[in-house]
């Protein structure tokens, strides 16, 4: 597990239920938007040289929070920090702000073999 490693620190919002991105709760955007904050607090603390904001693409398209304000942290970023951002349906502009992009295809998975998530590894 990540909280295991030594330096590094490991903060989960949300929920452990799916969204429904036709059906956004008022809590999973205020999950999301502290998940944002915390992103952009530890950005700047000094403290990492590297900051993960995992799905945060997905949150963005989903209208969990506003993608200007996940624009402007990217723009905000310290040199000396690496802001790793993942998920599926990266807006635009976050694609040609961005030094590396990478688009992954599943292959395949065990899921297409009847397999549902399996808990320490896939969530």
């Amino acid at each position: 597990m990540l909280t295991k490693l030594p330096n590094v620190t490991f903060d989960r919002f949300g929920f452990e239920t799916f969204c429904d991105p036709n059906n956004v709760k008022p809590a999973e955007k205020e999950e999301a938007r502290k998940a944002l904050a915390a992103g952009r607090e530890a950005m700047l603390s000094g403290k990492y040289d590297v900051v993960i904001l995992d799905e945060v693409n997905v949150a963005a398209a989903w209208k969990l929070i506003d993608i200007e304000d996940v624009i402007r942290l990217v723009k905000d970023r310290p040199d000396n920090v690496e802001l790793i951002l993942t998920g599926r349906y990266a807006d635009p502009r976050l694609i040609e702000l961005a030094h590396l992009v990478t688009y992954m295809t599943k292959v395949k998975h065990p899921y297409d073999q009847g397999t549902l998530s399996r808990k320490g590894l896939d969530y």
